[in-house]
């Protein structure tokens, strides 16, 4: 739900049954988000907003709400980019090096580039879009990887390397770059 504040602009708000207070955030999308208990009213939430604007001014580094429509814009594109493009290169690789993984999940974390869980879940962020190619492919070669080693260690880099000579390199040159929007 979406609640407008003169102030702040776009407020989300996520009703939550394990909730038993309020607590605010900031979204990925750079707005101020509210959790709040399944039974609040809109009226409560609306209240406890207001009461509480000047704490969230100077405890939350809010941007400028106009800046959320530019975000929320380019962060659509890019999940319409991704949807387009990453399942597809996560199959090619799989099917070129004899992987098998169970599902592919798109995600927009603002600190993490993939992950593979133990279900065989591969999760690429949205914001591999932004980056250049080989360093989207070695990401997707890493958590291909992980399909056989749950961890960083020597045989996981070895397996790594047996498919990315270069990763070194590449793992190196994509701490240069951010996976948020």
């Amino acid at each position: 739900m979406i609640v407008k504040d003169p102030e702040f602009g776009e407020v989300i708000v996520r009703k939550s049954p394990l909730s038993r207070n309020i607590k605010f955030s900031i979204s990925t999308s750079g707005r101020l988000q509210m959790s709040v208990p399944k039974i609040t009213s809109n009226f409560l939430i609306k209240r406890f907003l207001n009461q509480n604007r000047t704490t969230i001014r100077e405890k939350l580094p809010l941007e400028n709400p106009d800046t959320q429509r530019a975000r929320d814009y380019k962060k659509k594109l890019l999940a319409k980019k991704a949807r387009e493009y990453l399942p597809y290169r996560l199959e090619y690789f799989a099917k070129l090096y004899g992987y098998t993984y169970d599902k592919c999940r798109l995600t927009h974390a603002n600190t993490r580039w993939g992950s593979c869980s133990s279900n065989k879940t591969i999760s690429l962020n949205i914001g591999l879009m932004q980056i250049p190619e080989q360093l989207r492919d070695y990401v997707i070669l890493h958590e291909l990887a992980h399909l056989n080693h749950m961890d960083h260690s020597k045989a996981f880099w070895a397996e790594v390397g047996l498919h990315d000579k270069n990763y070194k390199s590449h793992n190196k040159h994509l701490k240069m770059f951010k996976p948020g929007i």
